[in-house]
């Protein structure tokens, strides 16, 4: 048996890239469909047959994505666009907390900066989400796209963020043979009609970036509150100096994290958007 990435799954045939650097094509074997699905991004063990290469294991993954079904990703982009639709750090931030909370690295991107004045509001939005320790990129017509490029080398990526915010023109701005599917925005709808069919790893800058349907709701009442607030970049300073071990921050007294964010040490606009999460947990708890 050899090891083997899954980069592609249409139906039941399964695409991988074996470590020679070979694409083959695959079929999941018996045993392994009484288990768990293989999803793209696993690493698997595969078996050469007289007619057939089997997938006969499924290695274990780092991580895991539901919406997309993906598994095993370093980072994920956020892509926000600065106009068209508009920007928004609610749906920045609430992108921000999903990945997190799948332990996958965020990645944020800004398109559409030439669309927007100098002294547009974003612009500092943009500088806050860089003083909080973000990765950030931004990106529009005339923008060089340099540095998101190293960022995507040898990396296994998944691009998430609005409909219409420009995830696919992005890719093929990085690499003009890169083409996957576009439309423009509809201007009665104000968001994008997104064309992504099935997920798939494309190889793309050096490394693989998987193309995924926009969020249009996003579900956070399977989430556990405290493992959301050990997980979320801007509260990591101060962990575990609250006077409570099971403290969520929100109106426990000597909170470490409600006193950074009330000396500014937090920006107040990501806690508070943490807060309504962590509302919304609470309020799809069963109660007895």
């Amino acid at each position: 048996m050899k090891k083997a990435r899954i980069i592609k799954i249409v139906s039941s045939r399964y695409e991988v890239l074996d470590e020679m650097g070979n694409r083959l094509l695959c079929v999941a074997m018996g045993k392994l469909r009484k288990s768990k699905s293989p999803v793209v991004g696993d690493l698997v063990m595969i078996e050469e047959f007289e007619n057939q290469i089997g997938i006969q294991k499924i290695l274990p993954r780092k991580n895991e994505l539901v919406r997309p079904s993906i598994a095993n990703v370093d980072q994920a982009i956020i892509v926000m666009s600065c106009k068209n639709p508009d920007f928004s750090t609610v749906l920045v931030d609430r992108l921000i907390f999903q990945v997190v909370y799948a332990q996958i690295h965020p990645v944020l991107c800004f398109t559409k900066m030439d669309l927007i004045e100098e002294d547009d509001i974003i612009h500092q939005k943009i500088k806050e989400y860089k003083e909080s320790g973000y990765e950030v990129y931004v990106s529009g017509k005339g923008y060089a796209c340099d540095e998101l490029i190293q960022a995507l080398k040898g990396k296994i990526s998944v691009l998430t963020g609005q409909s219409g915010a420009g995830k696919s023109s992005l890719l093929n701005r990085i690499d003009p043979s890169f083409h996957l599917q576009t439309q423009e925005i509809s201007k009665a709808l104000g968001r994008g009609k997104h064309t992504t069919r099935h997920c798939e790893l494309h190889e793309i800058a050096g490394g693989w970036v998987a193309d995924t349907p926009g969020f249009s709701s996003m579900d956070f009442t399977n989430m556990d509150a405290l493992t959301l607030a050990e997980r979320i970049p801007d509260f990591q300073d101060y962990l575990h100096e609250c006077r409570f071990n099971d403290c969520i921050h929100v109106k426990e007294p000597d909170c470490a994290i409600r006193n950074a964010c009330e000396q500014g040490s937090i920006k107040k606009e990501r806690y508070e958007h943490y807060v309504e999460i962590v509302e919304m947990i609470k309020n799809a708890k069963v109660k007895y």
